[in-house]
């Protein structure tokens, strides 16, 4: 039954944007079908179910251009020994043992509590990097059936990497191949393929993910020069640094995905831009684990691919929006760095671009006629003049994770009036809850290891 949005403010994200006053959308068979003044489609289609925005924002849904659902276990966690002085302790004391104490339980409760993030913070999108060593194979259809049983659409690939051996570097390139082919049948799930980074990657096992995509339509999903340690390990490696040694091995391509770059210099990003991948920025993350602020504006300058992930953070992508803004303009100690109107073309008009080079048949991002039926409301009324020119800094200085009380994807209803309809919160973060202390438990026997070696 078609469903019919009244009474709202429309937030197109067109290019210009557009705001309607009293709009309303029609939205049916998940795509929505006109768009328009609220009393003219109500006197059009009486018999449609009606949804009252009360004057509400209503708005695209929000993209998230890079994620890791399974680091959901980690919030509250403690690390063995003294806390890590770098990133790359980091890494080898929390985020390498930890996903090496996932299984496929764990796999899907990370995946169910992010996805219940996701909804109540009107983000219906989401790109996910995944790795669980100890359960590799059939662990993306785990995390698919999750997506889908939340509604939201999600974009999967598993970490290959040579840290953990051979063996699990090839049953990482199996499952990534496996899962690009079977996620053609998923209308709400898209698949790429996915890397750990250079520097756990030998280019033996780099030139055997290139041959196994070789007749696949796909790019590749890669952390990049997040800390100098990737350069360093880079040059040490094959005497190049890190872009200029993925660009060689071919890994560089228009549906590739290169998360941070924090470190790259001008030479790398000039390839960047003539390879035409995409370069995720995921500012909260960067400022927890100390790397740096990214080259943003000389990125954007230089008409790079720009799009705004959070890296397993909240699916309150404003948050990200208000990170990014902030971050530059400290780390440059100029407040011309990241303009509000910028950061928001990365995040709505630059994200949709990206996801929708996995969902080809949809237009997402926009509410548009013929659009992806993305909707989210947001419960935002301003004592300042709001129009489609000055919303970004609106978003940044006045809008609230809670705002968000209804979001919709693919034309589903999966929270309304903030109550959720497709996953049980209660239920999921009870299950998680129960989980948790045997993840922890067997993330501690490996972090100790960690901590000796």
């Amino acid at each position: 039954m078609a469903l019919l949005i009244t009474n709202g403010v429309l937030v197109t994200w067109e290019e210009p944007n557009r705001m309607i006053e009293g709009g309303a959308l029609l939205i049916d068979e998940g795509v929505i079908q006109e768009v328009g003044d609220a009393a003219e489609l109500v006197e059009r289609y009486p018999d449609a179910e009606r949804l009252d925005a009360r004057g509400q924002l209503v708005m695209p849904g929000n993209i998230c251009a890079h994620t890791h659902f399974y680091g959901a276990y980690s919030r509250g966690l403690a690390i063995p020994g003294p806390a890590p002085k770098d990133f790359p302790e980091i890494l080898q004391r929390l985020w390498w043992p930890l996903d090496k104490a996932l299984d496929e339980e764990s796999v899907r409760y990370s995946a169910l509590v992010s996805l219940v993030d996701a909804v109540k913070h009107g983000t219906t999108t989401l790109i996910d990097h995944h790795a669980s060593p100890n359960f590799i194979a059939g662990s993306l259809d785990v995390i698919a059936d999750a997506v889908e049983q939340a509604g939201l659409r999600g974009v999967l690939c598993y970490e290959v990497t040579d840290r953990d051996g051979p063996e699990k570097a090839e049953a990482g390139i199996a499952e990534n191949v496996r899962f690009l082919k079977a996620a053609k049948d998923r209308p709400m799930i898209g698949a790429t393929f996915g890397l750990h980074a250079g520097l756990t990657l030998s280019d033996e096992t780099l030139e055997a993910c290139v041959r196994a995509v070789s007749d696949l339509d796909t790019g590749f999903h890669i952390h990049v020069a997040e800390h100098e340690a990737d350069e360093e390990d880079s040059v040490n490696k094959s005497g190049q640094r890190v872009v200029h040694r993925l660009d060689r091995l071919g890994i560089l391509r228009p549906k590739t995905i290169v998360a941070h770059a924090v470190h790259v210099d001008e030479s790398e990003r000039a390839i960047l831009k003539r390879s035409r991948a995409w370069v995720s920025h995921q500012p909260r993350s960067n400022m927890n684990n100390a790397v740096g602020a990214s080259a943003l504006d000389a990125m954007l300058d230089e008409g790079i691919k720009l799009a705004l992930g959070n890296d397993g953070f909240s699916n309150n992508m404003w948050a990200e929006w208000k990170a990014a803004y902030f971050l530059h303009k400290v780390a440059n100690r100029d407040p011309r760095r990241a303009p509000g109107d910028a950061i928001a073309r990365i995040a709505t008009a630059n994200n949709a671009r990206l996801a929708s080079l996995f969902f080809p048949d949809q237009t997402l991002g926009t509410l548009t006629p013929g659009a992806a039926a993305d909707v989210i409301l947001v419960d935002y009324h301003p004592f300042t003049p709001l129009n489609s020119g000055n919303l970004p800094w609106h978003i940044l200085f006045g809008f609230e994770a809670s705002m968000v009380t209804t979001t919709i994807a693919a034309g589903c209803v999966l929270m309304r009036d903030r109550q959720l309809l497709t996953l049980d919160e209660a239920e999921i973060a009870a299950a998680a809850r129960e989980i948790a202390p045997r993840v922890w438990e067997r993330y501690g026997q490996f972090a100790r290891q960690a901590l000796q070696q």
